[in-house]
């Protein structure tokens, strides 16, 4: 078994049919929605999306190469750690949404709204992330997605707040 490419295909999930990307993204998503749901402190989701995002961006760089030397792809499908790195980042955002959102039920609608917002960017790939694409190796599949979940961040912090005035 090749576990670099075990690793970059999220243990799987990027060999999965029908939009590898997406199965790549509800890993983190769904850790989230758990500790969310359960009432995890504060402090404890925040470090959990943290050590996804830094883990996942660093085996995203340091094995999307080997990859793709295999697939002869430059982005192959099934690497979907970028999309691991990229899924917490709107998680990231907790302490800016209004308290009320930290119900059970309001963490699993928070989760669902992120796992939405930061898939849409990632497929979009508003400006820059189509250009940041064309960095070198694993930087290339990995910072568009940072930006993505960026992206999905500020529109997860925005609707947030517009549903608790609301």
């Amino acid at each position: 078994m090749d576990t670099k490419r075990l690793l970059t295909a999220g243990l799987g999930l990027g060999w999965l049919p029908l939009a590898p990307g997406s199965w790549g993204s509800l890993g983190p998503m769904v850790v989230f929605a758990l500790m969310g749901y359960l009432l995890a402190p504060m402090w404890a989701i925040m470090f959990a999306m943290a050590v996804v995002l830094v883990f996942a961006s660093i085996g995203c760089v340091r094995l999307s190469p080997h990859t793709m030397a295999v697939t002869g792809q430059e982005d192959p499908d099934e690497v979907v750690l970028d999309e691991v790195a990229g899924q917490p980042m709107c998680f990231l955002t907790m302490p800016l949404w209004p308290a009320a959102i930290s119900t059970p039920k309001g963490m699993l609608a928070v989760a669902a709204a992120g796992f939405f917002f930061f898939r849409l960017f990632d497929t979009l790939k508003p400006w820059p992330c189509r250009r940041l694409e064309g960095l070198p190796a694993g930087w290339g599949i990995l910072a568009d997605d940072l930006v993505a979940g960026l992206y999905a961040a500020i529109v997860l912090v925005i609707a947030t707040r517009w549903y608790v005035g609301h």
